[in-house]
Order: C-alpha cells, then sequence, then structure tokens
C-alpha cells in the first residue's frame, strides 16, 4: 500500500538549486561565475537566478568604524543598480543588494 502525503509536492527547482526553500540564498563556491543562487517566488512566479561575482569583495554589512571608501563603493553599487533593484524579487539586482551589500 503506497503512503499518502499530506500537502504539497517540493518543487523540483528547489532541490538542483540545492536550497531550503523558496527566496533563500545560498552561496555556491564552486561555480565558475556566479557566488549565490536563489530560487526565487512572487506569487506563482518562480524563477532561479544567480548572482554576485565570484570572488568580488564586497562591502557587506555596515560596520562600526567602516572606511570611507567601503562606504564610497556600497553607495555607487545601490546608484549603479538602483533601478533593477527596484524591480524585486524577481531581479538579480535585488539580491545582490540584501546578500552582498
Amino acid at each position: 500500500m503506497a503512503v499518502k502525503r499530506k500537502g504539497k509536492k517540493r518543487d523540483s527547482r528547489l532541490k538542483r538549486a540545492g536550497v531550503s526553500g523558496f527566496n533563500k540564498p545560498k552561496r555556491t563556491p564552486g561555480h565558475a561565475k556566479k557566488s549565490h543562487i536563489v530560487v526565487a517566488k512572487v506569487g506563482m512566479k518562480v524563477k532561479t537566478i544567480r548572482f554576485g561575482q565570484q570572488g568580488a569583495k564586497t562591502a557587506g554589512k555596515p560596520k562600526a568604524g567602516e572606511s570611507e571608501a567601503m562606504k564610497r563603493k556600497r553607495a555607487s553599487f545601490k546608484a549603479r543598480h538602483r533601478k533593477n533593484i527596484a524591480k524585486g524579487k524577481m531581479s538579480a539586482a535585488y539580491w545582490a543588494d540584501k546578500v552582498k551589500w
């Protein structure tokens, strides 16, 4: 006799990407070009997004006593990608801003 599962079937894109759930980014140190992956979901739309330059030194989270150069670097990224960040969870720029900057 087959065992019935309660709830919804797990999306195969989550397993393929190796993430624990929707909108949960994960580092991909073995990928040739991109540093992170996320399976983004907004409403019924689902999209696998790879983002971030592998090996790039980003500003990270603001720290007490952060250098002026890092502050400028963070501000430049956000200004340069502002329109794409504003597109929301379905854009790589949104995730790069959230995770790396």
